[in-house]
C-alpha cells in the first residue's frame, strides 16, 4: 500500500502559548510500522480557547536571485526578520506541504533567560520556511538548524514532530537567549514500529552521540549547558536535554507529562503504565520515549487517542 502521512488532525492555534491556561498541544507521532496502513502519521492540536483554525495556502513559486523575503505563516505573526530566498519555493497548505512534508509542534518553554523575543526567526515563521524549502524529514531538520543559525531564534522552547512518507522525527529546541545566535536542539527518528506522544514538555532526555541514522544534535548542545551551568559533567551522571532546558516542575508534570500518560495507558494498555510520574511521586522514572502500541495504530484509533479526556481515570 502506498504511504501516505496523515494532516495533522486539528490545527487550532494559540495566541498565548507562554501562559499555563495555553499550554494544550498534544502530538501524537507514529511510524510506518505502528500503523495499520503502513502510513506515518502525525497529530497536532493547540486546545487554547478562542483561537481559529485557518486553511493557510503558500502557492510554489519561482524567484529571483537575490530576493530577501520577510516569512509568511499561518499565525500571522511576524518577527521582522529577513532571509535569503531560494530559487523555488514549494506549495504549503497549513502544515504539510506538495511533499508531504508535515510539521507540527508543542510549545514547552524552558528555561526563561533562554527566550530572546528581540532578535531571530519565531517557530511559526520557521516552520513555514521549512515546509517550502525542503521535501523530506531529515532535510528538514538539518534545514531548520541551519536557518535558526543563521538568523537566529527568537521563541520559547519548541518541541517539533517532523513527517514525511517513510520516516517520523522528534527535534527538541531552544534559544540560547539574548545576544547569542542560533539555538541549541536534539533530534531523534522514531524508530519503525514504535510511537511517541509530546505535550509542551521537552522530552528527550539521554542520546547517543555516534548514531547519525537516527540521533541529530546541535554540535554545542552539551558545551552549552556547562556554559550555562545546567549541566555538570563531573557529577558523573550522563547528559539529559530535557533535565538541562527544561527542567520539570509540578505543574509541567501534571498538565503536560500527565497527556502523554494518557495518550500511552490507551495505546499499550497491556504496560499498564504507571501515573506516578505525572503526579510527582518522588524517584519515578520518566515515561519511555517511545512505545509498541498493542495493536498497529488506525487513522481512527488516532484521533480516539487525540479525542482523550482522562475517561476511566481518578482525573
Amino acid at each position: 500500500m502506498k504511504s501516505q502521512i496523515l494532516v495533522p488532525l486539528a490545527l487550532v492555534l494559540s495566541a498565548a502559548l507562554a501562559a499555563p491556561a495555553a499550554l494544550g498541544c498534544t502530538d501524537i507521532l507514529v511510524s510506518k510500522g505502528a500503523s495499520a496502513d503502513g502510513s506515518v502519521m502525525v497529530s497536532y492540536s493547540a486546545d487554547s480557547g478562542g483561537s481559529l483554525a485557518q486553511l493557510f495556502l503558500l502557492p510554489a513559486a519561482d524567484h529571483e536571485a537575490g530576493e530577501l523575503v520577510e516569512p509568511v505563516n499561518w499565525e500571522r505573526r511576524n518577527s521582522g526578520c529577513k532571509v535569503k530566498q531560494v530559487a523555488h519555493t514549494y506549495q504549503v497548505v497549513n502544515l504539510m506541504n506538495e511533499h508531504q512534508l508535515c510539521l507540527g509542534e508543542t510549545t514547552y518553554g524552558g528555561r526563561e533567560e533562554l527566550h530572546n523575543a528581540e532578535e531571530g526567526l519565531n517557530y511559526a515563521e520557521l516552520l513555514s520556511l521549512t515546509l517550502q524549502r525542503y521535501k523530506t524529514a531529515r532535510e528538514a531538520v538539518l534545514g531548520m538548524a541551519e536557518l535558526m543559525q543563521e538568523y537566529g531564534y527568537s521563541d520559547e522552547g519548541e518541541t517539533f514532530s517532523v513527517a514525511d512518507t517513510e520516516e517520523v522525527w522528534m527535534m527538541d529546541v531552544i534559544g540560547k537567549g539574548p545576544g547569542r545566535q542560533g539555538a541549541v536542539w536534539v533530534a531523534c527518528r522514531i524508530p519503525d514500529g514504535k510511537m511517541t506522544a509530546h505535550a509542551n514538555r521537552s522530552r528527550i532526555a539521554e542520546f547517543p552521540l555516534d548514531d547519525e541514522e537516527n540521533w541529530l544534535y546541535s554540535p554545542d548542545v552539551i558545551d552549552f549547558a556547562v556554559e550555562m551551568g545546567y549541566y555538570d559533567p563531573a557529577a558523573g551522571e550522563p547528559f539529559s536535554f530535557c533535565a538541562a532546558y527544561d527542567p520539570p516542575y509540578p505543574y509541567s508534570l501534571r498538565v503536560c507529562s500527565g497527556r502523554v500518560w494518557s495518550v500511552y495507558r490507551r495505546a499499550a494498555p497491556s504496560r499498564n503504565f504507571s501515573p506516578d510520574y505525572f503526579r510527582g511521586v518522588e524517584g519515578t522514572p520518566d515515561l519511555p520515549l517511545f512505545i509498541e502500541p498493542d495493536e498497529k495504530l488506525t487513522l481512527q484509533a488516532v484521533m480516539a487517542l487525540m479525542r482523550d479526556h482522562f475517561e476511566g481515570t481518578p482525573w
